[in-house]
């Protein structure tokens, strides 16, 4: 079993920048892929960014330039620093963790972005 806490979120300004946090522990192997996801009220959830062990990553259109994704393999963590946020970037975001045969999913938390 595996679980994912997050940390970072809450309420920023347009334009403004916030950085988010997910540790994974427990049976973690090696090759996973560890990304956020989002979800808005009234929407799907939504792919933000993935990054796998070797640090390819992977972006949704809608945040590149903006959003970075980066992990510490040691600590099994991965951040996402996001800047020049935007009102529509306000959802709760998940982390995620992909491995053999499951994905995992941390509690979500809050970005609000106000205009």
């Amino acid at each position: 079993q595996v679980q994912l806490v997050e940390s970072g979120g809450g309420l920023v300004q347009a334009g403004g920048s916030l950085r988010l946090s997910c540790a994974a522990s427990g049976s973690i192997f090696s090759g996973n892929v560890m990304g956020w996801y989002r979800q808005a009220p009234g929407k799907q959830r939504e792919l933000v960014a993935v990054v796998n062990t070797g640090g390819t990553s992977n972006y949704a259109d809608s945040v590149k330039g903006r959003f970075t994704i980066s992990r510490d393999n040691a600590k099994n963590t991965v951040y996402l620093q996001m800047n020049s946020l935007k009102p529509e970037d306000t959802a709760v975001y998940y982390c995620t963790l992909r491995s053999i045969g499951a994905t995992y999913w941390g509690q979500g938390t809050q970005v609000t972005v106000s205009s």
